[in-house]
């Protein structure tokens, strides 16, 4: 119950790089012989699946990264040198992974910006109203998580989207806990950027990726140099690649591309819909499951939500829950998520986090719940 941090993955993921490593492997891009030109093919089949499946308008808007992380500091990056001047303001949430907070740190550092916050409720949903009014002719972009990591969340994103471009402002998406959940389209999200990691669908570690918009792709400098990203190289300068290959230095992580296009396969095989559905039931079931055990509190009871709970249990320390559990064979997360600022916000130090993908059980959840039960009488 810790597929907020990793999903497990399906057979196909497996055979794929087995298969590619074993028979398929050489650089992509730079070979005019057959193996080079069959990696080639397949990773660019890659960009084109993942483009299917958020929608995009064109195969170009899809940059390859090692992961979320990876993609937002791309944007902190490049949006920065291009767009941002002293004086101008980024807006993210309270609810926020620290990778979606402290790349825009440094970059305010960089460029004299300011950071502005927008604060979440006692049920952890985000404060509408105030985001509303922090807002401005300086804002510049803004950048929240599509569902929280630690509350399960589902934010209200159109909404954030329409109201940030009717102040003219941009919008990156973290869908690191969204894109294995719910269908993406962001052409009708709107969204000018959005990131996800393979490993959270069902793909390899390693490998994620970046959505951004042609015409804001085309303007943004690259954030490495390296060799595939340039164009003409002289000691006097050199000149760039076109996207995506812009920025895509280096060599690629072109096997986990294939991968990830593997899961991507088995999710659309599974249907997302029929995945949502099962999700939702077992959200449901382990919401009332946990309800019924005396003095837990469960932080984050926003109505739209994921199978992500947080949870302190009788004043007991989240480590010695977690450590307990997992002496049951029950794998859960504890500490702070990498949201320190939710913890600020509920004045606590950190939750025990079980999080629930389609694969998970109602039994299971009846075996975290009997867990539970038994570290009570243990603290008793």
């Amino acid at each position: 119950m810790d597929n907020g941090a990793t999903t497990q993955k399906p057979q196909t993921v497996l055979d794929t790089l087995v298969r590619i490593y074993s028979q398929q492997n050489a650089n992509i891009h730079r070979g005019v012989h057959f193996l080079s030109e069959q990696a080639t093919e397949a990773y660019e089949s890659a960009r084109r699946t993942v483009c299917d499946y958020l929608n995009a308008l064109l195969s170009q808007e899809i940059i390859f990264t090692s992961g979320v992380t990876a993609a937002i500091n791309l944007v902190a990056f490049s949006y920065g040198e291009r767009y941002i001047k002293q004086g101008d303001e980024i807006i993210v949430s309270q609810m926020e992974h620290h990778s979606n907070i402290v790349p825009w740190q440094m970059m305010c550092n960089r460029k004299g910006a300011v950071l502005k916050v927008i604060p979440i409720s006692d049920s952890g949903e985000l404060l509408m109203e105030e985001y509303q009014k922090l807002l401005s002719p300086k804002t510049r972009l803004v950048a929240v998580a599509h569902v929280s990591n630690t509350l399960g969340t589902v934010n209200p994103v159109k909404d954030i989207i329409r109201l940030a471009h009717e102040a003219g402002a941009h919008v990156l998406l973290d869908g690191a806990q969204s894109v294995q959940h719910i269908a993406i389209d962001v052409q009708d999200l709107g969204c000018d950027f959005f990131a996800f990691s393979g490993h959270k669908l069902y793909g390899p570690t390693g490998i994620g990726i970046l959505y951004g918009r042609k015409e804001l792709l085309d303007e943004l400098p690259p954030w490495q140099g390296g060799g595939d990203m340039v164009d003409c190289v002289r000691f006097e300068r050199s000149t760039y690649n076109e996207l995506p290959f812009k920025f895509e230095a280096g060599t690629a992580n072109y096997i986990d591309a294939v991968g990830l296009e593997s899961a991507i396969r088995y999710v659309h095989q599974l249907g997302l819909d029929n995945i949502a559905a099962r999700e939702a039931d077992l959200t449901q079931y382990a919401l009332a499951a946990l309800q019924e055990i005396g003095g837990i509190r469960i932080y984050g009871m926003a109505k739209d939500r994921i199978g992500t709970f947080s949870f302190l249990l009788n004043g007991i320390h989240p480590y010695d829950t977690g450590m307990i559990l997992d002496k049951m064979g029950i794998a859960v997360r504890t500490g702070t998520h990498c949201t320190q600022p939710i913890m600020q916000r509920f004045g606590i130090e950190g939750t025990v986090r079980a999080s629930l993908c389609f694969y998970n059980t109602c039994e299971e959840i009846d075996k975290l719940c009997e867990g539970l039960q038994k570290v009570k009488k243990l603290f008793a």
